[in-house]
């Protein structure tokens, strides 16, 4: 079955609308994904930015939020801006590489997505983070421990770098198994399209 890489950063506006449709598409094309957890700041601190690049520049921030609020609608998926923006994500990109969550990390992700984009709730409080673990039938104790070992900070940073390495900028990506990439959940289909070939 051909593979997608989802590269996809729990901040990210646009990875909330990705995140909630990939595995259906992919699952009529006939397509394995792979869903890569990762962070947006590096990178961004790369491109000499210290913020995301819609609260640096205002009218691109206005149409940003306004498209989102299109897409959630045609989606039917709930959508509430997030206060601050973006959520600190660090925690729970941590929490998706450990050992319990990586056999459930695209329903954990989803969930995630869900908890800051539709609920508004702070992904980065441990409470929140805490509660999704244990509706997912998992030891929220034992997770939060694993995800601040050295070994699980390294994974992520790891994975970061390999998203430079492959050229990406913004999140969502999508990485086909000959190595082509492309941005954006506009850009679902024809990355299904081009993995399936």
């Amino acid at each position: 079955m051909p593979r997608l890489d989802f590269w996809y950063e729990f901040a990210s506006t646009y990875s909330y609308p990705a995140a909630m449709r990939i595995e259906r598409i992919a699952a009529d094309a006939g397509i394995e994904v792979a869903w890569r957890p990762f962070l947006l700041g590096p990178i961004f601190k790369t491109q000499g930015w210290d913020n995301s690049p819609f609260n640096l520049y205002s009218a691109k921030g206005r149409y940003m939020w306004r498209d989102v609020e299109r897409l959630c609608a045609a989606e039917d998926l709930a959508f509430r801006r997030p206060d601050p923006f973006p959520q600190p994500s660090l925690a729970a990109a941590r929490m998706a590489l450990t050992q319990a969550v990586t056999p459930l990390r695209a329903e954990f992700s989803r969930r995630i997505f869900l908890a800051e984009f539709a609920e508004g709730l702070p992904i980065a409080d441990e409470d929140v983070l805490s509660g999704i673990l244990g509706e997912l039938g998992l030891e929220p104790r034992a997770i939060v421990a694993e995800a601040g070992t050295d070994r699980i900070k390294s994974r992520l940073r790891e994975e970061t770098a390999e998203a430079m390495r492959l050229g990406i900028f913004g999140a969502p990506s999508l990485v086909t198994e000959d190595g082509e990439l492309f941005w954006g959940n506009d850009r679902l289909e024809a990355a299904l399209s081009w993995a399936a070939q």
